[in-house]
């Protein structure tokens, strides 16, 4: 079987288990993702070389807290953290600097602030004003699936501009520019079905989508590059783990909730 078919057939299962769960229930949504966010806690800890469960045990607790007092002030302190170190992570980034994590005291820091947080963010975005929101939730992904894939068509016809040789050599801003404008179109689009927001609301959140998540996904190309492998993990043939397909969503998340939930 080829790599495109493989890379085909995997990506359409993920992308229909992914809405199935979405749309069948809030609770069929947080199993699926909390499955999303394990596998995502054990392949970046084999990245960072990372052992224990304090991981697994902290996404557990931080998660249920969450979920059953939403409203509560810490949510607005776990948010400022997790803002916080993807500002921090961004720097490293552009700086061009290594980011260090050589005790075990730094990894677990990390993997809670960089993977852990942001994914209990992912889990909690569709939850809008105390009601949970399929649509919301789907016309996100639809903006950045939308985005990764004409980035890459783009910049595979017509890219010629590196956009980050030091950690991601195929990227290019022609298909940056290329997945913004398509994302912003697809806002458009989601603007005339979906009435939670306004165009131009809209527009922001996918401004954020494609410009975040495409951070995130050289943020995470970069520690890929530091621990010297490829993909972070093989669950996914043809796309690598579960933090490779969900790398760029994962970063954007808390942006997004930021903006949805105390901007707007």
């Amino acid at each position: 079987m080829s790599n495109l078919l493989k890379r085909s057939l995997s990506g359409i299962i993920y992308v229909l288990l992914f809405l199935s769960a979405i749309l069948f229930s809030k609770e069929s949504y947080i199993i699926l993702t909390s499955i999303f966010g394990l596998l995502c806690i054990w392949e970046f800890s084999n990245l960072i070389k990372f052992k224990g469960f304090i991981g697994y045990i902290f996404f557990g607790l931080t998660l249920f807290l969450m979920l059953k007092r939403p409203e509560n002030y810490a949510i607005a302190i776990i948010l400022s953290i997790t803002i916080l170190s993807s500002l921090s992570l961004i720097y490293y980034l552009f700086s061009k600097k290594e980011i260090t994590f050589s005790t075990d005291r730094s990894k677990s820091g990390i993997l809670i602030r960089y993977i852990i947080f942001s994914m209990v963010f992912l889990i909690l975005l569709p939850v809008y004003k105390g009601n949970y929101n399929p649509n919301l939730m789907i016309s996100i992904l639809i903006m950045i699936w939308v985005n990764d894939s004409f980035a890459f068509l783009v910049g595979k016809n017509f890219g010629k501009t590196k956009l980050f040789v030091s950690v991601s050599p195929k990227k290019t801003r022609e298909g940056f520019l290329g997945g913004l404008a398509f994302a912003l179109l697809a806002a458009f689009i989601i603007s005339k079905f979906n009435n939670d927001f306004t165009l131009i609301n809209w527009f922001i959140i996918a401004f954020i989508v494609s410009v975040i998540g495409t951070i995130g996904d050289l943020v995470e190309s970069k520690f890929k590059r530091q621990a010297n492998i490829k993909d972070s993990g093989s669950i996914m043939p043809g796309h690598g783990g579960i933090l490779d397909r969900l790398d760029s969503l994962l970063f954007a998340a808390p942006f997004v909730y930021v903006y949805i939930n105390f901007i707007i």
